[in-house]
């Protein structure tokens, strides 16, 4: 029998590092009795965290998935939760789970607020138009401020806050908190019960006037988005019920016009049931979602699925993984349709069909086998030869293309080897395994060289990647020092005509085009390819292989090989022979006209600029704005936060190895900082001309200011 999808909540908790995310994972795995007790981070036993490296580091790698059911009003309710990573070198599994996830609850420190990581995850959400709820965690910690968080929700991430809980005291005093619309205050008493019990008792006499001021402002709030509740509001505002009030919270929160906002302390294990609450009432089911759009493949129409198991089937894969006794495991999100155990599915990008051997429902590295898996849900799926993350699965008499998930490039690089020739092709397996699993780690050979460099989002990135190779796939390897990932791109616009006349295998191959070729806006990357030409001219699949030739020919720049950061070619003219000119020939005509044509089109040198916080006494601040400074960083703004200044910065990514070392030593350990990639930028000249003159020996092409 199909399951009542309204019952159905699919989220993602995210949030800063170390803002609490995997240990309210855990409290909401204890108290809706999945787990029968309580893993720790610190202590390394958290249960999402399962990876031998998240546990010696405390830290959230890889995203893990699990199911629980809560029980809310009477109805029980399955809630399929991702754990995600909070450091931004592994920003690719937010990206990917908030693609396929339907809500998300945002988890904020008490104490620290809206964090670098905090507005990055919050703009991936804004992207996918992810509905969410804000839990303000630690606030039984020393300096915890909920209403000094709730300003910084309003003035950093522009949102509307919708405030449905205040707490009970804060710090060593936190309590438990106070419901707004229930206007009742539940507390967790110090007992054995872990926070499993928890009573609901009237409202202190303190907190009456604070009550009633924060009731009244959510009154307003939510009677502004609803002209029945504003009327009844003005005429007799005792006639709004909670039901009501629930009611617009819960569709502001659907429209992502208002985020309400709950408080707690996970590690104290207080506030974890009302945010089970807050999940069941406020986050949407995947009917309160829709149908999922996507494209026909023959006729590129929009077409679109609904979310219901007599629909056709239609899936997306958002991660590949692997386990040591099951093999390859993709995750996928089943949008509508019935997907059963040894079936078999049809993936677009490769346009064939996989047999799908086993079903399974997740919890964390564990897997529980299911017979089916029906719309709506979120399962993994094993036996399959050729599924990548982003893969869109369907049936085959049905067809849909879901748009795919994008990733960001990596930026920092290193050159590593196997210390034996036997384990040479060892290494490249699991190169090729690691890139399947993660989409931001590349893996390339150096032309000059010969060297493997293995690319990634940071050095903690590349650290786990090469610790990984050591212990899963038991390899000895040697490693360079992380260089970090430039790119390569155009100031002017040139035009270049290239022939290819040539005899190749017997065969005389001729193609010429004329190209009007240089960089493209700044907000697009890659190739942006126009044709002035029609089919009487040139043939459409000698155009496609024109454009095919430069898309492929920009993964090496001319200066030093760096990948061109965009590319606009717009094709003039071209001229062909019926019986001497075929595919390969405007290809490779293409490939030699990218080459003439950057190297007259004033190639430049690009480098990663990275968004720098750092957190420190107001005594260091002399010290660590010097510092920045010598690292060509430029000082953006300084604010207060929790006593402490926040200095925010632009330095390039160059200028940061080691950094935090120096840091510590400038400041005797008392300060601490976070980066993220923020754009690409040019490289100054002279040290341009450095790093060119280190891998050429010369700097002829690179354009003279």
């Amino acid at each position: 029998m199909a399951q009542d999808l309204s019952y159905y909540r699919n989220i993602g908790i995210m949030a800063h590092i170390d803002a609490g995310k995997t240990t309210t994972t855990e409290r909401i795995l204890y108290y809706t009795g999945i787990n029968h007790r309580m893993g720790e981070v610190h202590n390394g036993a958290a249960t999402m965290d399962w990876m031998v490296q998240e546990q010696e580091r405390g830290i959230t790698i890889t995203s893990a998935a699990t199911t629980a059911f809560w029980k809310y009003l009477g109805h029980e309710y399955k809630v399929n939760i991702i754990d995600t990573p909070g450091h931004v070198d592994f920003t690719v599994e937010v990206e990917r789970s908030l693609r396929v996830l339907d809500g998300a609850i945002a988890v904020f420190c008490g104490v620290g607020g809206v964090e670098p990581q905090s507005e990055t995850v919050w703009r991936q959400a804004d992207k996918y138009q992810v509905p969410r709820i804000a839990f303000i965690n630690k606030m039984d910690r020393v300096g915890a401020d909920f209403f000094s968080v709730i300003t910084q929700i309003q003035e950093k991430l522009l949102a509307v806050p919708l405030v449905l809980q205040i707490p009970i005291g804060s710090e060593d005093s936190f309590e438990g908190v106070i419901d707004l619309i229930e206007q009742k205050a539940i507390l967790w008493p110090e007992n054995s019960s872990l926070g499993a019990i928890y009573e609901k008792v009237d409202v202190p006499e303190e907190y009456q006037e604070q009550i009633e001021q924060w009731r009244e402002k959510l009154l307003e709030t939510v009677c502004e988005t609803d002209d029945d509740l504003l009327e009844r509001y003005f005429e007799d505002k005792d006639s709004i019920t909670n039901e009501d009030i629930r009611r617009v919270v819960r569709k502001a929160t659907l429209s992502n016009s208002m985020i309400p906002i709950i408080c707690g302390s996970a590690f104290k294990n207080k506030g974890v049931q009302p945010l089970l609450d807050a999940i069941a009432a406020y986050l949407p089911s995947p009917i309160d979602v829709g149908a999922i759009v996507g494209s026909d493949p023959r006729s590129g129409d929009e077409v679109s699925r609904e979310p219901e198991s007599k629909s056709p089937f239609a899936a997306l894969a958002f991660k590949i993984a692997t386990d040591p006794f099951v093999g390859r495991i993709a995750f996928i999100r089943i949008y509508s349709g019935v997907i059963k155990s040894g079936a078999a599915v049809y993936n677009m990008r490769t346009d064939r069909k996989e047999r799908i051997t086993r079903l399974y429902q997740m919890h964390a590295n564990k897997q529980n086998p299911k017979d089916q898996v029906e719309a709506g849900d979120i399962c993994a799926i094993v036996g399959f030869k050729d599924i990548k993350t982003g893969d869109t699965l369907c049936d085959d008499k049905h067809k849909i293309h879901l748009e795919n998930i994008t990733f960001p490039d990596p930026v920092l690089g290193i050159a590593i080897e196997a210390r034996s020739q036997e384990e040479v092709d060892k290494l490249s397996s699991a190169l090729i395994k690691l890139t399947e699993e993660d989409p931001t780690f590349r893996v390339r050979t150096d032309e000059d060289s010969g060297q493997t460099i293995v690319s990634g989002m940071g050095e903690l990135h590349l650290e786990i990647v090469i610790d990984r190779l050591s212990r899963e796939f038991k390899l000895n390897i040697n490693k360079g020092t992380p260089q970090v990932a430039y790119h390569e791109s155009l100031t002017e616009n040139v035009f270049h005509r290239e022939i290819f006349d040539k005899e190749v295998g017997g065969k005389h191959l001729f193609a010429d085009i004329d190209v009007e070729l240089g960089k493209a806006d700044d907000s697009v990357k890659g190739l942006v390819f126009e044709s002035e030409l029609d089919s009487d001219k040139l043939p459409r699949i000698f155009i496609a292989a024109i454009e095919r030739g430069f898309k492929n020919a920009m993964n090496s720049g001319v200066l030093a090989g760096y990948p061109m950061q965009n590319l606009k070619v717009t094709l003039k003219n071209a001229d062909h022979h019926p019986n001497e000119s075929d595919e390969i020939a405007f290809e490779v005509a293409a490939q030699k006209a990218y080459r003439a044509g950057c190297e007259k089109a004033g190639p430049i040198l690009m480098e990663p600029i990275m968004r720098t916080e750092v957190i420190g006494p107001e005594e260091y601040m002399g010290e660590i704005i010097a510092d920045l400074n010598k690292r060509r960083g430029q000082v953006e703004g300084m604010e207060t936060r929790s006593g402490m200044r926040v200095i925010k910065a632009m330095v390039p990514l160059a200028e940061q190895f080691g950094y935090v070392t120096i840091l510590r030593s400038l400041t005797s350990g008392r300060a601490s900082s976070t980066m993220e990639v923020e754009k690409y930028d040019e490289v100054p000249r002279n040290i341009a001309v450095g790093i060119l003159e280190k891998i050429f020996g010369r700097v002829d092409l690179l354009k003279k200011k």
